[in-house]
């Protein structure tokens, strides 16, 4: 256990510093202009409907409604609004954390990865335990199952301790199953990946739930967007790319904690073949060899 914490606390360290590389910041960039051609197509086609659908609803609430009449009673007609673009992109928000978590797995974590495993581990043998399209149906099935977890749990979104609760828990382990495979892809076997998987579960899944959190504070910047509208085109792109950057900086401790535990794994292990020249032992190789 303590020996878990330590490299855990050493690759969170380790994938700190590797987040001011300039290769990182790069491929930080990547996400952010998908992701602001993407919000901005949403956007431009769906917002205004989805809020307006959204105000129907609370407007439809009968105690809401009365909210809302003391709010134009008291000068402020365009409450409901508000309270709906919030709930709008609190809902947008953890679908496009989603696809950005997608598009690191698919593209930003190979590259991280080999980094992380050219810099510290040149020697680590490949074994290739998961191939691409292996990858791909293994991140294409917890995306399904987290994203249904978040269909289930849309009810609870409106008591925000829940919320703060559920949403980091459901990304998080997607975090972890989609961060920990690509991180083990390429070096480590299919043996050695369930191994690692289950002697470093507790931690992996952690690591996730705390890379969740980290991914809720651009969501602070999303909603100050809504509420200062003059700073809306500069918050958001701000926002989608810290989104960048916390996914760059989970696969970077994913890589770091994973190639990690996978060398003191083959450590322990010893050499995966015993030699096959057993020496004998003294008065025993005259007995032995064969005779001439």
């Amino acid at each position: 256990m303590l020996a878990s914490m330590s490299l855990l606390l050493d690759s969170f360290w380790r994938a700190l510093a590797y987040c001011l590389h300039k290769r990182v910041i790069a491929w930080s960039l990547f996400p952010l202009l998908l992701m602001g051609l993407l919000s901005w197509a949403l956007g431009y086609f769906f917002w205004a409907d989805a809020v307006l659908k959204v105000q129907g609803l609370l407007d439809g609430v009968g105690w809401l409604h009365k909210v809302w009449v003391w709010f134009q009673a008291n000068g402020v007609g365009y409450a409901s609004e508000v309270v709906a673009s919030i709930l709008v992109v609190l809902g947008a928000t953890p679908m496009l954390v989603v696809l950005v978590l997608l598009l690191v797995g698919l593209f930003m974590a190979p590259v991280l990865t080999g980094l992380v495993a050219q810099n510290r581990f040149p020697q680590l043998q490949k074994k290739h335990g998961g191939s691409v399209m292996a990858s791909l149906i293994w991140s294409g099935g917890s995306t399904v199952i987290a994203l249904l977890a978040l269909i289930v749990t849309l009810p609870l979104w409106v008591f925000p301790p829940l919320m703060l609760v559920v949403t980091p828990l459901i990304w998080g382990w997607l975090t972890y199953r989609v961060m920990a495979f690509d991180a083990l892809a390429e070096h480590a076997s299919k043996e050695e990946r369930r191994n690692l998987f289950v002697r470093h579960r507790m931690s992996l899944i952690l690591m996730g739930v705390l890379c969740g959190y980290l991914g809720m504070a651009p969501g602070i910047v999303w909603v100050s967007g809504l509420v200062f509208l003059a700073a809306f085109w500069i918050l958001i792109p701000i926002a989608i790319w810290i989104y960048a950057l916390v996914f760059a900086f989970s696969a970077l401790w994913f890589a770091h904690f994973c190639l990690g535990a996978l060398v003191r794994l083959r450590e322990q292990e010893g050499p995966a073949e015993p030699s096959p020249q057993v020496p004998f032992a003294p008065g025993v190789a005259a007995q032995n060899a064969p005779s001439l």
